[in-house]
């Protein structure tokens, strides 16, 4: 494949190098025929002329003599048409053939005129009197061939060498440029095996360069990608593993009725019951994300009070914040319409408020307010709980993370309440972030559009 690339890339080349000649030398011709054929012309006129003056000068006797050493002197052919009609032809080269001439442009050259060729003839001439011993002779230079088949030929050269050196400095480019698609190629194949530390050396700014650190950058994203599958899979697995274990023993356990007393049976069903809610709830939360993560994920827009939903969720937990004596303090303004899907909505501030409730300890304070801006609305949900340590903030929102692993299994957590938040803000074009320090509680800043901009 590599090959094959190097001769395309050479026979493009070459092809295209090809055309370019052709066409320009086309073009050229067709530019410059009439002044190549003028410049040639004048060029014969004038050796005709030297030719007239050095004879009147010198008036040799052997007409002939002097015409072959004429053609010898100037590489022009000669055709001398006498008076009578008939024509004698002073070649340059035995190769070279005479040239046809009408015998309109013979008695026009024979009567004073200049010839000079036109399109319609075959090739460029040119026609001059000559007198001889009170005779009126026409005298026609040709240029000769063995003339033009050197110039040919040199042309014909210059282009052999343009192309050979031409090939060989593109197949050079070829391999320059082809190196770093096997490079890409190689690295390809490793990556298609699972081999994600890999990465491309090339320090090019042209696009190779920029397709170079592109793969770069995707090879980072698939090795963070699998790196968070594997700990997906690792979290689920323990996630599983750890109340089917519960549920298992106690099972066992419960077989043999006769050892166990009926206060210790009814904590066994209890703990088997806990364990079989975890992995339901797991299940559903599961698979809650596994639908925010789709691309398909429905949104069921309404317009409706936030407030209300705010005050309705905190009556909804009551159970919960008053077992433990603890305060809501809410600043809620009426008349917060906003346009989201309700449910899902209802989802954040039940995950958050059941996360407050659960590390603020008995007797502590829970604040929620809501402040409008202009271009939707800001809650902030404060408590006075256990906080969270600086290096374990940043990861609050990852799956499966719990900054206390005992407490989050003794109360049930799985890891992905705060992941799930996370999503549906982000499907609602908003943001949320997190602000504690440890001993003195935790603050959650969620904003909210008033209405999605697509829908604004």
């Amino acid at each position: 494949m590599t090959r094959s690339l190097y001769v395309r890339v050479v026979l493009t080349f070459v092809a295209a190098l090809g055309i370019g000649l052709l066409v320009s030398v086309l073009a050229g011709l067709a530019l410059f025929e009439k002044k190549i054929d003028r410049i040639g012309q004048n060029d014969l006129v004038a050796t005709g002329e030297e030719i007239v003056r050095v004879y009147e000068q010198t008036r040799p006797e052997d007409l002939d003599r002097f015409m072959e050493s004429m053609v010898k002197l100037t590489s022009y052919s000669v055709q001398l048409y006498a008076d009578s009609g008939t024509m004698k032809s002073f070649r340059y080269s035995s190769d070279t053939d005479d040239l046809a001439i009408s015998q309109d442009s013979i008695r026009k050259v024979r009567e004073g005129e200049i010839y000079r060729s036109s399109s319609k003839d075959k090739m460029t001439f040119i026609g001059l009197p000559f007198p001889i011993g009170g005779e009126r002779h026409a005298l026609f230079l040709l240029p000769s061939s063995k003339n033009e088949s050197t110039l040919t030929h040199l042309m014909l050269t210059i282009l052999l060498f343009v192309l050979v050196a031409g090939s060989i400095f593109i197949l050079i480019a070829a391999i320059y440029v082809v190196k770093p698609i096997k490079m890409l190629t190689a690295a390809t194949k490793r990556l298609a095996k699972g081999d994600f530390d890999v990465e491309l050396g090339l320090k090019r700014k042209d696009e190779l360069g920029n397709l170079a650190r592109s793969f770069n950058g995707m090879a980072l994203d698939l090795k963070q990608l699998e790196r968070m599958r594997q700990d997906f899979v690792s979290n689920v697995s323990h996630e599983i593993q750890s109340p089917l274990t519960s549920i298992s023993g106690f099972a066992k356990a419960l077989k043999d009725m006769n050892s166990i007393a009926e206060d210790e049976r009814i904590q066994y069903l209890d703990i088997i019951l806990a364990e079989s809610g975890r992995l339901s709830r797991l299940s559903d939360n599961l698979l809650n994300l596994a639908s925010l993560d789709s691309s398909h994920h429905p949104l069921e827009y309404a317009t409706y009070h936030l407030d209300e939903q705010i005050r309705q969720v905190v009556v909804n937990c009551e159970p919960l914040w008053s077992e433990k004596h603890m305060d809501i303090d809410l600043d809620l303004p009426q008349g917060a319409k906003i346009t989201a899907d309700q449910d899902q909505l209802n989802q954040i501030w039940t995950n958050l408020l059941g996360n407050s409730i659960k590390f603020t300890p008995e007797g502590g304070l829970i604040h929620i307010q809501i402040r409008a801006g202009m271009d939707g609305y800001t809650v902030t949900l404060s408590d006075t709980g256990v906080g969270i340590a600086p290096e374990q903030l940043g990861r609050v929102f990852e799956r499966f993370y719990k900054t206390d692993r005992s407490r989050n299994r003794s109360s049930g957590g799985n890891g992905l309440g705060l992941a799930i938040v996370q999503k549906i803000v982000a499907l609602h074009q908003g943001d949320i972030h997190m602000e504690s320090k440890v001993g003195q509680g935790t603050k959650v800043v969620v904003h909210l559009p008033a209405a999605p901009p697509d829908r604004a």
